[in-house]
């Protein structure tokens, strides 16, 4: 115990934290990159590029630790979610792939042909690595079937049901939006005009599929909701989530991006965190058996372990919070090319 709760509570709030923390850095990046194609002057794309080409590798460490925290503190988890996720895994890992390798090689030659297929491949990889996200995460809530050794027994193609392609799409366009906004905040001119218009389309786009997730949600997926309609103070989650995402387009109509911005973080913070509170204590929810799903208890590492895992981040996480948030003040401002940009 730690300040009054037990250890496996404690990294599961600390594997929370590092999600949300990679969701709302990484997707603005993501989310540019699904901008690109939109963009079709060059010199336009390459400001974009280099809007996040001083923090977009810095922001997937968060998905490194991320996956070590999983694997330290539930390796039973770890080892059923990736094994089940196995094909949707990859495909993300090559999505993160490429997109490096498409940031790094776009600029490297003058060639036409070779920028437009690098700026293709960027723009695909996003997609597909921001669509993956969300299809995982729609099945984890969702819940996948188990047998009695936490393995999974389903097929990977009951993975695109109705709800998790909602979530999926959703998260395109979360991340869509926020990658707007952030790039709203280091453009200017022609580029700051049609970059504020896609994001509120994307706005628009975000708060449509929200609400439609929501309703479906509601009705069709009740054990989301649970938690919730029985114990009220949670509510306070869903109605201060509502009162941000109304927030984002009221701080774009008055040009208030970095409002704006804080907003969309906020959003994905708080999506989380109601997802967190509604599947506690599970990790991976089993609908066919309910008794062989994974949670925090079941799935734990010694206290031993959980307690220097705890005392480790305790100490990591705010060094790897205060780095991230020195190199954000280092490139702060409009981005401005020079001989060394993308």
């Amino acid at each position: 115990m730690f300040l009054g709760i037990d250890y496996p509570t404690w990294w599961f709030l600390v594997f929370g934290a590092v999600i949300s923390g990679y969701a709302i850095l990484d997707g603005f990046d993501l989310g540019a990159g699904m901008l690109h194609l939109f963009l079709r002057e060059e010199r336009s794309r390459r400001i974009a590029l280099n809007a996040i080409g001083p923090v977009w590798d810095g922001n997937e460490v968060w998905l490194i630790i991320g996956g070590g925290a999983l694997f330290a503190g539930f390796p039973m988890a770890y080892a059923t979610i990736f094994s089940a996720f196995y094909v949707p895994f990859i495909v993300f890992l090559m999505g993160l792939i490429f997109r490096a390798v498409a940031i790094e090689f776009r600029s490297k030659e003058p060639w036409l042909w070779w920028r437009r297929l690098w700026d293709a491949t960027y723009f695909a990889a996003c997609t597909v690595v921001s669509f993956s996200l969300g299809l995982m995460l729609g099945n984890i809530v969702l819940g996948i079937p188990l047998d009695e050794n936490h393995e999974f027994v389903g097929d990977w193609l009951s993975f695109f049901n109705f709800f998790s392609l909602l979530v999926a799409l959703t998260t395109l366009a979360l991340f869509g939006m926020h990658g707007a906004i952030f790039l709203a905040l280091k453009t200017e001119g022609r580029l700051f005009a049609m970059i504020t218009s896609l994001a509120r389309d994307f706005t628009i786009a975000f708060i449509v599929l929200f609400g439609i997730t929501t309703v479906y949600t509601l009705l069709y997926v009740p054990h989301l909701s649970d938690r919730i309609r029985a114990q009220p103070v949670f509510f306070v989650l869903p109605l201060t989530m509502l009162l941000v995402v109304a927030n984002i387009p009221r701080h774009l109509s008055k040009g208030q991006y970095l409002g704006a911005f804080i907003s969309s973080a906020v959003t994905i913070a708080l999506l989380l965190i109601t997802v967190a509170v509604e599947v506690f204590p599970y990790l991976v929810y089993a609908p066919n058996q309910p008794i062989n799903s994974i949670t925090v208890y079941n799935a734990a590492s010694s206290e031993k372990t959980m307690r220097l895992l705890l005392l480790i981040a305790l100490i990591g996480t705010p060094l790897v919070a205060v780095y991230t948030s020195f190199v954000f003040w280092t490139f702060k401002g409009k981005v401005r090319l020079d001989e060394s940009s993308y």
